[in-house]
């Protein structure tokens, strides 16, 4: 009887696999035939993002729906294959798209276990999946599934299959395949990935949101775990190689944009999206373009640290302002951590000052919740920015909820209260011969403030356009001897454009009769003013036009002596360019040239031949008289920089409005501004060499390290002479004076006794020696 029954059990299994195979015969003759063209995986043309580089190739930054990063398997790890495999499809290489033995072993561990919690897709269904099918859960679905697996397997090779999963996977945070996501989560090429952040990414593809690292931790960690026991299994790895990847501590990049590179450049990757735009449209954002700019990376992080140093220094002068808003505490602190976390979602780290929660404090120490960190106690140095906040009238200032910023005291593992900058800042260095811009930032944080203020801030520029004055008044006759009057001076409503005017000098004190050069080297006024009186605003106007300048914005009053027009940071760099480059001028661009997907040039910048502005003779005086100014002005903190071939000029507006420093090596040209976005005084004293000097020192100090000195020297057509500085005439009779440059046909030359008690006064345009008069 008992044998009867196998009889019976075993024909019933044969029926059932003749009818099953039956069914998936006749499924393949009717399905099969209607699969789709896999055109779109033998010609793979994935939809990749523009990439924004640097001129020496490193990564500014992409712009797409999909962070994408093609690659190949040979430049894919072999630890990250064996990584995928152990976590996704073992056996691969053995099967011919669909798994049996996986199949009979998902089935199993999913009846013992009580529910579906193991799947039995293979690589090659997941790529027919992402490719051609939806995520849908139906039977219709899997079967297409399986049977576009076994069409891809017959198309193409395993390595192949690898090849596209590798590169179409979707894995969170917007990266798609495994070369994106090595760059979003540990900010590296997928070249540089080790075992441990191999098994991580490996992860990802179960649940791409579930198991982000950067969302939660702890539980991309245990997949961690798990895919490295499987390759331990797998044999994949050895005894040693686990144990020392368990113990890697892995740094995650926690950052909401994605598509951050490797420099940090902002401003100028939203100039080029806007400019390839304007060029190529919508296909910007899934053909591949390669746009190189002419950023240099150690140049932009230079500009950035120096930048963000600079607004800092600024900030500590000025104090802590006290709490930046409040949160409401959870009455339940069993999910303290995770309820702030929400709380705080939508607030970023600005560079590297982190938002935190006060929980608690005292005179001496202040307990705050630091979001994605944890808890920790601040006292001693972390406190005393902040101390006036904690005793007296303002004690309640930081009381419990309050929210505020934290920053790591010297990359220590101690923490400080500190609080966002209100303050902007600019800076934009380039190449006085091309127009090559080399550093660039638009402000102090892009995704705290997206204005670019190198080319949009139209600011007055201060003093810092008194060169360009200098320079109209050697065309008109003056010279680096010329002695001009510092006295007090009252102007008409008519030379102003509509009030009576008492300038000053910015200390209030005037020193007489002083030279050209003296007037500029310390940034006197008065000087400024009758110079502009005698060669006449509208001459000024037109002149300034030479270096780039927009005469509607330059006022034809006197009040242009003091820098009352208005100037980009740009623009106020290509007008000093011209100085450093001997009296040529140069169109500054960004875009160096464009590639395709594959690398073919598209576009190649041509950089406009530089044109002749003014006399090189000219650009050499004014160069000169700015080197006093760096050696023994207003700018003379440059001398720590120890280099003899700077020059530049400060400036500072009215009650410390706009704050600059512009300045120049001859290969290099840049300048620094910071002022409020709502026009307001920077305080007491923040002039253009306390606020924004030590931004361009910081930033030269970087750039020209390891420069040689450039010699700066008179072009031809100059003469050097000594002259007696309270004359500005040569000395005679074997007399010691110093020495001064001078147009070799306005050598000044020096008057007899009967000459000067005969000579009538003559304006200073006809007599480069003469004072300009007192009006």
């Amino acid at each position: 009887m008992l044998k009867f029954y196998w009889r019976y059990i075993l024909a019933i299994m044969v029926g059932f696999s003749v009818l099953a195979g039956a069914l998936v015969v006749l499924a393949m003759l009717l399905i099969y035939p209607k699969l789709p063209s896999l055109d779109s995986l033998t010609n793979y043309q994935p939809k990749i993002p523009m990439r924004v580089f640097t001129a020496d190739g490193a990564l500014i930054a992409e712009f797409g729906a999909e962070h994408r990063a093609v690659t190949t398997l040979a430049k894919t790890p072999k630890v990250l294959q064996q990584a995928i495999l152990a976590a996704e499809d073992d056996r691969f290489y053995e099967h011919g798209g669909i798994d049996t033995m996986g199949v009979l072993r998902a089935a199993i561990s999913n009846l013992t276990s009580g529910g579906a919690k193991e799947g039995a897709s293979t690589i090659t269904m997941q790529v027919a999946r992402n490719f051609f099918l939806s995520s849908e859960k139906t039977l219709t679905r899997k079967l297409n599934e399986a049977l576009l697996a076994i069409k891809i397997e017959h198309s193409l090779s395993k390595d192949e299959i690898l090849t596209l999963y590798i590169n179409q996977i979707y894995l969170g945070q917007r990266a798609y395949g495994f070369g994106a996501a090595a760059r979003t989560y540990f900010g590296k090429p997928i070249e540089q990935i080790n075992l441990a952040e191999a098994a991580m990414l490996a992860g990802l593809p179960k649940a791409p949101s579930r198991y982000n690292p950067v969302v939660n931790f702890p539980r991309a960690q245990t997949r961690q775990h798990y895919i490295l026991q499987r390759m331990l299994h797998l044999h994949y790895i050895t005894e040693d190689e686990y144990n020392n990847a368990i113990a890697q501590q892995l740094v995650i990049r926690n950052t909401k944009d994605s598509a951050t590179g490797e420099v940090e450049a902002d401003y100028v990757a939203e100039m080029v999206r806007q400019a390839m735009y304007e060029r190529y449209q919508d296909d910007i954002y899934s053909n591949g373009l390669k746009v190189y700019t002419t950023l240099r990376k150690t140049d932009q992080d230079a500009a950035n640290q120096a930048l963000w140093k600079g607004v800092e220094e600024y900030d500590e002068r000025h104090g802590y302002r006290g709490a930046e808003g409040n949160i409401a505490l959870p009455a339940d602190t069993q999910n303290l951590a995770n309820d702030l976390d929400n709380a705080m979602q939508e607030l970023t780290a600005v560079h590297d000052l982190i938002p935190a929660v006060v929980l608690a404090n005292n005179t001496k120490s202040v307990r705050v919740y630091i979001k994605d960190i944890g808890t920790t106690e601040i006292s001693g140095a972390g406190i005393k920015f902040a101390q006036r906040y904690l005793t007296g009238a303002n004690k309640n200032a930081l009381h419990a909820g309050a929210l505020i910023r934290v920053q790591k005291i010297n990359n220590t593992e101690q923490w400080r209260i500190t609080q966002l900058p209100q303050v902007a800042a600019a800076f934009v260095a380039l190449d006085p011969h091309t127009g090559a811009i080399k550093a660039l930032v638009g402000g102090v944080d892009y995704n705290y403030n997206k204005f670019n203020h190198v080319t949009q801030a139209w600011r007055q520029p201060g003093s810092t356009i008194k060169p360009f004055i200098y320079s109209a008044a050697l065309e008109k006759g003056f010279t680096a001897a010329t002695l001009v009057e510092d006295a007090p001076i009252h102007i008409s409503a008519d030379e102003t454009g509509g009030v009576l005017w008492e300038p000053k000098n910015y200390e209030g004190d005037y020193a007489g009769i002083v030279s050209f050069r003296t007037a500029l080297t310390k940034s006197l006024n008065l000087p400024t003013i009758r110079i502009l009186q005698s060669i006449t605003p509208s001459y000024a106007q037109n002149y300034l036009t030479r270096f780039g300048f927009d005469a509607a914005r330059q006022p034809p009053y006197l009040t242009l002596a003091l820098g009352a027009g208005s100037v980009t940071p740009l623009q106020l760099a290509t007008g000093y360019a011209v100085f450093a480059n001997k009296g040529m001028a140069v169109k500054p661009y960004i875009i160096d040239h464009i590639t395709d997907a594959q690398g073919k040039t598209l576009l190649q910048t041509q950089p406009e031949a530089a044109k002749p502005a003014i006399d090189p003779r000219n650009a050499f005086i004014i160069t000169s008289l700015m080197q006093d100014v760096v050696r023994r002005g207003t700018a003379a903190r440059v001398n720590q920089l120890g280099r003899n071939d700077l020059a530049g000029k400060t400036g500072t507006t009215n009650d410390q409005v706009d704050a600059w420093f512009a300045g120049f090596q001859p290969n290099l040209v840049a300048v620094a501004w910071v002022g409020f976005d709502q026009p307001r005084t920077l305080g007491r004293g923040e002039t253009g060499a306390q606020a924004a000097l030590p931004i361009w020192m910081k930033y030269m100090s970087a750039a020209l390290k390891g420069v040689p000195q450039a010699a700066i020297t008179p072009p031809d057509g100059i003469t050097k002479i000594q002259i007696n500085p309270l004359t500005g005439l040569p000395v005679s009779n074997g007399d010691t004076g110093v020495y001064e440059y001078f147009y070799q046909e306005a050598v000044p030359v020096a008057k007899t006794q009967a000459d000067a008690n005969n000579a009538d006064a003559t304006d200073a345009s006809t007599n480069a020696n003469t004072a300009v008069p007192l009006p």
